[in-house]
């Protein structure tokens, strides 16, 4: 295994299969241009290929023989819990994906740490009704950053692990996190999971930070997939540009494809057409 797939076929096949092992791929975008349900299909997609091998094969086809679909999948987010993502996974494609593949991704939520410092009210992220485990974790003062890091450092090794989101990140509660630190953890991720091999897609809201902030994170990570929606006339259309992608870009300037339009249907995010810049 040489690629991960990212669980959107028709990117696949123009990758060569996939992302290399060992990447950090960041997804980028403006709010709905679809770099969120990019996420949320290629989470359901690698997870359903473990689970599901004929359905799998109904929505994405055969995977290409330099690719295989990691051991394990992760989901975590820092500001919500499962049955949340699993809601809005089934806005982004098919129930009969999302009640097999559901079964496939481990969940990890972190928001009892990222809010623990903030003025929420504790029911508000930890349920009105709290079990034992739920409170020991309300009493425990490590930070988001700390429980961020042992989870990578326990599951990340040779999996798909999705970040929901990065830019979560920026100014989070006490004060805790600074901007510089979230940058770094970029650069860190990167050096990490080279080693680690896997696949870490990481959710950037390129609403909530500058156009420098960006670029930081850009070059501190392996690739970026940049998400934003296109007007033509009276139609908008969502659109992925391929920013940055070390050991792929070459492939695809080499074939004059940079920009690709996107559609979401029922078995989630997908290519509809490719443009070529000539």
């Amino acid at each position: 295994m040489d690629r991960i797939p990212f669980g959107v076929a028709q990117l696949d096949s123009v990758l060569g299969g996939g992302a290399p092992v060992g990447s950090v791929v960041l997804v980028a975008g403006e709010s709905g241009a679809g770099a969120r349900e990019f996420a949320y299909t290629s989470a359901a997609m690698n997870a359903l290929a473990r689970v599901d091998e004929e359905m799998f094969d109904l929505y994405y086809g055969d995977l290409d023989d330099a690719a295989a679909v990691p051991s394990e999948v992760h989901y975590l987010s820092f500001t919500t819990d499962a049955d949340y993502i699993e809601r809005e996974l089934r806005y982004t494609m098919a129930d009969e994906i999302v009640d097999a593949a559901v079964d496939g991704i481990e969940f990890a939520d972190l928001s009892p740490e990222y809010f623990q410092l903030s003025p929420i009210p504790r029911e508000w992220y930890m349920g009105a009704t709290s079990s034992i485990h739920d409170l020991g974790r309300a009493g425990n003062r490590d930070g988001v950053l700390s429980a961020f890091g042992e989870y990578l450092t326990d599951n990340a090794a040779g999996n798909l692990v999705v970040i929901d989101a990065v830019t979560d990140l920026v100014g989070a509660s006490g004060g805790e996190v600074e901007w510089e630190d979230v940058a770094m953890l970029v650069r860190g991720l990167a050096k990490a999971v080279h080693s680690w091999g896997g696949l870490l897609i990481a959710l950037v809201n390129t609403d909530a930070i500058t156009d420098r902030q960006l670029g930081q994170l850009v070059d501190g990570s392996s690739g970026t997939l940049q998400f934003s929606w296109e007007s033509g006339g009276s139609k908008r259309a969502r659109t992925m540009v391929v920013r940055e992608f070390r050991g792929v870009l070459s492939q695809l300037e080499s074939e004059n494809i940079v920009r690709f339009e996107t559609e979401i249907h029922d078995g989630g995010l997908d290519i509809s057409d490719v443009r070529k810049i000539r």
